[in-house]
């Protein structure tokens, strides 16, 4: 594990976005696992501007996303894919059939499941996956559990997690209670991963996901596992590790 100690939110985002960059530089059609939530929004910010100066190119890029909510359709201003489409897709020369995320119209979890996996195995992996960290542990939507879920699965929100996402909704009856996310597995087969993580209110998570035991009850620990795995955090998110 490395560890990218930044300033501030603005800082940690650059310097995501600079990782992201790089991995796109050497490798134009590279596949990027991309995350959503406020943390990661800043990062795309970079990655626009970047793209808007000419210093980075997405037409080869191909993308698959962490999760979508299950029931939303694409339309909606709290889907995945909406979020995607607003904060970076929109915004730079990917191209729309280079861009995948579950099916979050698909009632049948099963199927939607294993559609997504085959679409991932089919571009021979993530090479680079971008990830934020829940106040529980989370990644995706892989939520602490017994053990750990290795591919594309349907699951159960906690009600932390609807708690945290109800802020997005017109009322907390709104919230989606299920959602499609890609396993802990699936992310731990990338090639690289990145976390960005910012403020104090994750530095209990933090010391406790990376510098605490590997446990399914604190989902993000597995990351203390892989070999490329770097973690881009400020000073507040990192206050509790010496």
């Amino acid at each position: 594990m490395r560890i990218v100690r930044t300033k501030n939110y603005e800082d940690m985002s650059k310097k995501a976005a600079d990782i992201i960059a790089s991995v796109i530089l050497l490798k134009p059609n590279c596949v990027l696992g991309l995350a959503t939530g406020s943390s990661p929004i800043g990062t795309y910010q970079n990655l626009v501007k970047k793209y808007e100066a000419k210093d980075l190119d997405f037409s080869q890029v191909r993308s698959v996303n962490l999760d979508e909510y299950k029931g939303l359709p694409r339309e909606n201003e709290q889907s995945y894919y909406y979020f995607m489409h607003d904060n970076l897709f929109s915004k730079v020369n990917i191209k729309p059939e280079n861009t995948h995320l579950p099916n979050g119209m698909e009632p049948d979890s099963q199927k939607a499941c294993q559609e997504y996996d085959e679409v991932i195995k089919s571009m021979n992996g993530v090479d680079m996956q971008l990830l934020g960290l829940g106040h529980d542990g989370h990644i995706g939507f892989n939520e602490p559990n017994s053990e750990f879920d290795k591919s594309t699965h349907c699951v159960n929100l906690t009600e932390m997690t609807i708690e945290a996402n109800k802020r997005f909704f017109a009322s907390i009856d709104d919230v989606p209670r299920q959602a499609y996310t890609m396993g802990v597995g699936t992310i731990m087969a990338a090639k690289m991963v990145v976390m960005v993580v910012s403020g104090k209110d994750k530095a209990e998570i933090l010391q406790k996901a990376f510098f605490g035991p590997v446990t399914p009850e604190v989902p993000a620990s597995i990351l203390q596992f892989h070999p490329n795995f770097v973690l881009v955090a400020d000073e507040d998110a990192l206050s509790l590790v010496k």
